[in-house]
């Protein structure tokens, strides 16, 4: 099993990328005022910096600062996760029992199957992606990035013209 190790750096600015199980999916969008919920209860519980945010169908990219002396970056996305679920489960959502099939016969991009002792639900891919940002110049475009996301998916041709993004917040 491979062993995944993530920086714990208290105070850390870091670039995150979580992605739904079922990639094309729209849940992300049609449940978008229940991730904002889930972030919003999630920062209340355990604060952290909104640097940037976006919300795609099937994934969402941010940048979040911890406060300092705290580095707990994966409770906060754990949490975020398990809040959207349990929303989106009361507003009538069923997830899936199956997984599509991905490379190498894994689902989800890991290990095939649902870990229902942890009370597992397709909605997630276990894991997310991070990174650690390290000066100002990989800070900006990690904004960037986040902004532009919309736009390399084909979804607008600027920016402004995505609603599920801190680019209106930031460039008002």
């Amino acid at each position: 099993m491979v062993n995944y190790r993530r920086p714990k750096i208290c105070g850390a600015t870091v670039f995150i990328t979580v992605v739904l199980a079922r990639r094309g999916d729209d849940l992300l969008l049609r449940y978008v005022d229940v991730l904002r919920g889930a972030v919003a209860r999630t920062q209340a519980a355990r604060p952290f910096v909104i640097n940037a945010f976006v919300v795609l169908p099937d994934h969402f990219h941010c940048v979040l600062t911890l406060p300092e002396g705290d580095a707990e970056y994966s409770r906060r996305i754990g949490a975020i996760k398990a809040r959207f679920v349990m929303g989106v489960r009361k507003a009538g959502y069923v997830p899936p029992m199956d997984l599509p099939v991905v490379s190498r016969g894994r689902f989800a991009g890991l290990k095939p199957g649902l870990r229902l002792e942890k009370r597992e639900v397709g909605i997630w891919q276990r894991r997310f992606w991070e990174h650690h940002i390290r000066d100002e110049r990989d800070y900006r475009n990690h904004l960037q990035y986040c902004w532009n996301n919309p736009v390399k998916h084909g979804f607008v041709a600027h920016p402004k013209d995505w609603p599920h993004s801190s680019y209106h917040r930031d460039n008002a």
